[in-house]
């Protein structure tokens, strides 16, 4: 007979199963807000919290007239969600690729791929699921508007800045780049760096189930500030000018290097530096790195005559000599400290003694040494050392070396008749630029400038540099004079009568230095050299060209060859551009110190 209800085994049975259940959902729960809480809290927040980091654009390099010589570039960094995909949208890829500029092929290859391989840190399988995939790196905004408009679900990618150079070697050793890295590398880009790179601005939120943002939730939110601009003394027009010489130079001589420096004789401040071989900062990563290389701040050379203006304007500064005291140039030999020494050979031969003018205008080996000797070891050490020789300019970048000269007590018997001429020494073309800028000075060696302020970005000036402090060398009276000796070399009677301008007081020297090759003196390989300053009684440049191992068709490369010529081109372009007037009277004395700045 029927009993009309379950039996007790059933009701057991199921009841059994129910508090398995029960049981089952306890433990889970368990396992998941006790045993496993920490593992699991921890994927939640790497699935949904996100921080995004918004990109400071970094500041711009500005020429002393605010034309741009570095600039960051507004780009997309593009790439997709491959698990946002619409099907839809598979027909608009090939206009994709083609907006890219990329085989339509690798861009569905991005497209298509949903997860990647395992990896050893992965916390859950969804870890595999790719969120986002790079399709192109810095594509230009405007073709990023393009690609808006196709309206693909899941194909953006955030703003990135890339580093531009317009005008590509344009003043390449002095600028610098950033590497692909974002790295500042060489240059102001480097120096300058912690007033151009600004800070990166970044906000913490969560995003849903479709990785897209609940702005909502977000927690924190820090805005990009973007880098200072950095203003350089350096000028385009003339930079440009300086290049197409050094280009022209190149052509003529076919160089192994050669260096232009230009600067303002009145505050220290660079105009213009070209280096030859240069390179296009646009494509730094196919340059060679010899090319890179500050030729004016990283080598050495001897500096040749060039070097004859510190004996003759210590000797005169000690009160030694004057410009029309003469010395015996002719003979070969002389006696100094109770020793006999022979002299170096000169260019000429003399009929007649030479007076110092004479000297610096005829460039006379023989004389300098007969000057360095009136001075003594020690005192031509210290004037050397005080002209910026055997020690570093303080240029704040790119790797300057400081040159060589040894100290008296180092020096062989021969020494004292040719570290005068400018053997035995070594010096870096900027070295020498400044030393001729301290006569143009009235006597003050000034540190070679490059950043004239720094800017904001809305124009507004953060700080500013004025002219270097000068320290006194010689006093004003002896750069005057040492400034009338030099028109003397761009006379008819001097060592460069090319490089003399009609109307202008052309003060300058030549040196012509042989080269060490195999550990001696070559008679084949020179170091050209012309530096000087104009107008000589009221400077407002000083300009220094430097052919190394220049070659000619005849003869050697002499400073007046390869040198000469290309300070008067430059010269001459400056002369208009710069509004500099022709001093009326020979006589008239204005030291560059206290000439009234525009």
């Amino acid at each position: 007979m029927s009993r009309g209800f379950a039996s007790n085994y059933r009701i057991v049975l199921l009841s059994g199963f129910i508090f398995l259940g029960f049981a089952g959902v306890a433990t889970r729960l368990v396992f998941l807000h006790v045993i496993n809480r920490e593992e699991l809290v921890q994927y939640i927040e790497k699935t949904r919290r996100q921080i995004m980091v918004e990109n400071a654009r970094r500041g711009d390099i500005l020429d002393t007239h605010g034309d741009t010589l570095a600039t960051s570039l507004n780009m997309i960094d593009l790439g997709v969600d491959p698990s946002v995909l619409r099907p839809e949208d598979e027909a608009k890829w090939p206009e994709l690729a083609r907006l890219l500029e990329l085989p339509f092929d690798r861009v569905a290859s991005i497209l298509r791929t949903k997860t990647r391989p395992a990896q050893a840190d992965d916390l859950h399988p969804d870890d595999r699921i790719i969120r986002w995939a790079r399709i192109k790196p810095e594509v230009p905004e405007s073709v990023y508007r393009q690609i808006e408009a196709l309206n693909i679900k899941g194909v953006y990618g955030p703003h990135i800045y890339r580093r531009a150079y317009p005008h590509k070697r344009l003043a390449a050793h002095l600028i610098g780049y950033v590497n692909k890295e974002g790295v500042p590398t060489t240059g102001v880009e480097r120096y300058a760096d912690f007033y151009l790179r600004g800070q990166n601005g970044w906000r913490e939120s969560e995003k849903d189930g479709r990785q897209r943002e609940l702005a909502q939730f977000r927690s924190r939110e820090v805005p990009a500030t973007d880098g200072y601009n950095v203003v350089l003394s350096i000028d385009a027009a003339i930079q440009s000018w300086v290049e197409e010489e050094l280009e022209h130079i190149a052509k003529e001589f076919n160089p192994q290097r050669a260096v232009i420096i230009v600067s303002d004789a009145r505050t220290g401040f660079l105009l213009a530096l070209g280096n030859y071989p240069t390179f296009d900062l646009n494509e730094f990563s196919t340059a060679p790195l010899d090319h890179q290389r500050n030729y004016a701040i990283t080598d050495q050379l001897d500096p040749g005559s060039t070097f004859k203006i510190v004996p003759a304007a210590g000797a005169l500064n000690e009160g030694l000599v004057a410009p029309t005291t003469r010395f015996d140039c002719m003979t070969p030999v002389v006696e100094y400290r109770g020793k006999p020494r022979r002299l170096m050979v000169d260019d000429h031969k003399y009929d007649h003694a030479l007076s110092v003018a004479e000297i610096i205008s005829h460039s006379s080996n023989r004389g300098a040494a007969l000057l360095g000797m009136k001075l003594g070891d020690d005192k031509l050490y210290e004037y050397a050392r005080a002209f910026g020789f055997g020690r570093k300019t303080g240029f704040p970048f790119g790797g300057e070396i400081s040159g060589s000269i040894n100290p008296p007590d180092k020096w062989s018997g021969i020494d004292i008749t040719r570290i005068p001429a400018g053997y035995s020494i070594s010096a870096t073309p900027l070295q020498i630029h400044c030393a001729m800028a301290t006569i143009a000075s009235g006597g003050e060696w000034r540190r070679p400038l490059l950043i004239r302020e720094v800017r904001d970005n809305i124009g507004d000036t953060i700080y500013r540099l004025g002219s270097s402090e000068g320290t006194r060398i010689v006093k004003q009276d002896t750069a005057w004079q040492m400034a009338q000796m030099l028109e003397g070399v761009a006379s008819p009677k001097g060592t460069a009568p090319n490089a003399a301008i009609p109307g202008y007081q052309v003060a300058g020297k030549t040196g012509t230095a042989q080269k060490l090759i195999n550990g001696r003196y070559s008679d084949k390989n020179h170091v050209g050299s012309f530096t000087g300053f104009f107008p000589a009684s009221a400077p407002r440049v000083v300009i220094t060209v430097i052919v190394d191992d220049g070659k000619v068709a005849t003869g050697n490369a002499y400073g007046r060859v390869v040198a000469a010529p290309s300070f008067k081109r430059v010269a001459e372009k400056l002369i208009p551009y710069l509004d500099i007037k022709p001093i009326p009277e020979a006589g008239t004395r204005i030291l560059a110190s206290h000439a009234a700045l525009p």
